[in-house]
């Protein structure tokens, strides 16, 4: 069917048609001629975009509770991350990656906030080479902090980022978490002296932890960044070009 479909929008004009059969030419060799034609065409299009390395499942083959999550997230944010669609290629591990990821970057208790907490993940994952984290948590990290070059800077080198003394502090832990440094009471002390807790240096050390297994998965994968992720929080909403639609 698709095959007809496709020879109607490339029906040769009636002219031709007479010409070819007062030449005595096969009106089907013209229409594969051009079809032909028609398809080394459409190879000089560009590809799909790729974001993995992997195959990413079509949602219609995907069980259900992780379809509504992919739609809701979709629906929040005007679109889906990719790393929702790359680790869908494991549902009983894209189950517990996102419990897991859930319990510690959305969490309410202690003294990270929500800019902090991705603040540790790009430190992290700038130091282990992650595309994928640094340029998507770094998105996040403008929009909850609404500082639009911070994390650009802590990508760079964080040690000379623009950071206050308790910053500094939380991503010296995170880092050393990061290269698994020895942990000494001495780190403990950095981050009591800047206001953190124990309590606060599981959720640093769990983050970067945590994150550093993501960082490897998206390599292995291949993992590419949405590129609505780059301009995200780098330029203030205009509220009242917003509000004015609304009306």
């Amino acid at each position: 069917m698709a095959n007809n479909i496709f020879l109607k929008l490339l029906r040769v004009p009636a002219s031709t048609q007479l010409a070819c059969l007062r030449s005595g030419s096969s009106l089907r060799e013209k229409a594969a001629a051009l079809t032909a034609a028609g398809s080394r065409r459409s190879c000089s299009n560009p590809p799909p975009e790729k974001i993995s390395r992997y195959p990413i499942p079509y949602k219609k083959d995907l069980p259900y509770d992780i379809v509504v999550l992919m739609e809701e997230v979709e629906s929040k944010g005007g679109f889906l991350p990719n790393v929702f669609k790359v680790l869908s290629h494991r549902p009983a591990e894209f189950r517990a990656f996102f419990a897991y990821y859930n319990e510690l970057m959305n969490k309410d208790t202690g003294r990270l906030s929500k800019a902090d907490r991705e603040l540790i993940v790009v430190a992290t994952s700038s130091y282990n080479k992650c595309l994928y984290c640094v340029v998507s948590h770094g998105a996040l990290h403008r929009i909850y902090s609404k500082k639009p070059t911070l994390s650009d800077q802590v990508v760079v080198n964080y040690e000379n980022a623009e950071l206050t003394p308790r910053e500094h502090a939380m991503l010296d832990f995170a880092m050393a978490v990061c290269r698994s440094d020895t942990i000494t009471d001495e780190h403990f002390r950095s981050l009591e002296e800047v206001g953190f807790d124990r309590e606060d240096a599981w959720d640093i050390a769990a983050i970067a932890a945590f994150f550093a297994m993501s960082n490897r998965l998206a390599h292995l994968t291949d993992m590419r960044p949405n590129l609505e992720f780059f301009n995200m929080g780098r330029v203030p909403r205009d509220k009242s070009k917003n509000k004015a639609e609304d009306d």
